[in-house]
């Protein structure tokens, strides 16, 4: 036989053993795993599960009215990550800040503040790093364990100047879990936008008695922010001596909020449109309506500087800080609703300090604010003082 008849057969042989591969190899021949899910095993719980819920509701009642400042208050915290039914009973207990006056998980923070008294925080500066540490108390402990509730970083850019507000002082990336929104000042520093990462302040506004967990306070949610308020400073265009000028307009907290209560506006409108008055009669509820809507729900919410008075002795503005405030400071304000002389709001209305904000030592100042602000938004509002306003200044 000839070489070339030899290489002829090979040559035969391969194209067979190729076409036969092919068709074979088309299909599925390897054998799979079988990734059948298994039927589940009972999982044994935990003990501290099985507790009859009576008993439950009151260990974690009785938890969570003993401790009721941090870092204590930690123990409620604690409560609500033993298991799934420790976690519904305890956020039946506890209330929004709005009722109890405290910040205990990070909804909180979005969450207006209570209506009798203000809740009391202090701010740390580092100019160092360029940013601002919000915290919960009166003032620094000596120990420096204090429960930090937000942290901003100021980044400078060409045209604006942005301050990046987290859940955490280490991780100011926009993409984390920690991420809570941002203040972004104009050109000249004069015009603010807050910006919420989140729907979850109009949510909890809306529904003050919805009780989240604590991991759903800042979920990672698309880049786009909604424009919960703006702060806008006057120009000091004659350079005249004295205190800024603001005034902040909240987009999410209606005018309504600081004039009737909730349940009233509610109780009126279910009035109206179940007792609708005869033919040729208005009935006093029909009276009542037009000063609530639309002219108080539909308007946003408008902050203004309490004016501020003149000291001869001490030739300088001054407030009434209440002992809060103790070093004279540019950046001193209280912040009070612009409420129009038109409406029919109480006269204390008018002269309420909802938020508070004053230097009391070197890098260090107090923030108190109250309903209908949050802190995440009297945080926004109070950082904005720290950006430079050469076109504000006397």
């Amino acid at each position: 036989m000839s070489l070339k008849s030899i290489l002829r057969d090979l040559k035969e042989v391969r194209d067979g053993l190729g076409g036969i591969s092919k068709r074979s190899w088309s299909k599925s021949s390897h054998i799979a795993p079988d990734q059948t899910t298994p039927p589940p095993e009972n999982i044994p719980q935990s003990p501290w599960a099985s507790l009859p819920p009576e008993l439950l509701h009151d260990i974690i009642r009785r938890v969570e009215e003993s401790e009721t400042a941090w870092p204590a208050r930690a123990a409620v915290v604690s409560c609500a990550s033993v298991c799934k039914s420790w976690r519904g009973i305890t956020m039946e207990i506890v209330r929004i800040p709005e009722l109890c006056g405290k910040l205990t998980f990070p909804i909180s923070l979005k969450q207006p503040g209570p209506r009798d008294s203000p809740i009391q925080c202090f701010i740390k500066r580092n100019r160092a790093t360029a940013t601002y540490i919000l915290y919960y108390g009166l003032m620094p402990s000596e120990s420096e364990n204090d429960k930090l509730l937000l942290a901003a970083r100021r980044i400078r850019r060409a045209t604006c100047t942005d301050f990046i507000i987290s859940l955490s002082a280490k991780n100011f990336s926009r993409s984390s879990s920690t991420y809570v929104g941002k203040l972004r000042s104009g050109f000249l520093g004069t015009k603010f936008t807050i910006y919420d990462n989140q729907t979850a302040a109009s949510t909890a506004q809306a529904q003050p008695n919805r009780r989240l967990h604590p991991k759903q306070a800042a979920p990672k949610l698309p880049a786009s922010s909604s424009t919960v308020g703006n702060i806008t400073y006057e120009l000091n265009v004659l350079r005249t001596r004295g205190p800024r000028r603001m005034h902040c307009a909240m987009d999410s907290i209606p005018l309504s909020s600081v004039i009737t209560e909730p349940s009233v506006v509610q109780g009126i409108e279910e009035e109206v449109s179940s007792s609708p008055s005869p033919k040729g009669e208005t009935s006093t509820t029909d009276k009542e309506v037009p000063d609530i809507t639309p002219s108080l729900r539909d308007q946003p919410l408008v902050l203004k500087n309490k004016s501020p008075r003149w000291h001869e002795q001490l030739q300088c503005w001054c407030l009434n800080f209440k002992g809060r405030v103790t070093v004279a400071s540019v950046k001193n304000f209280q912040l009070v609703a612009d409420i129009d002389a038109s409406l029919d709001a109480p006269p204390e209305e008018h002269e309420r300090v909802i938020l508070q904000f004053g230097k009391i030592g070197k890098d260090i100042f107090t923030m108190d604010y109250r309903y209908p602000l949050s802190a995440f938004q009297a945080f926004a509002i109070c950082i904005s003082s720290f950006d430079t306003k050469p076109a504000c200044e006397g």
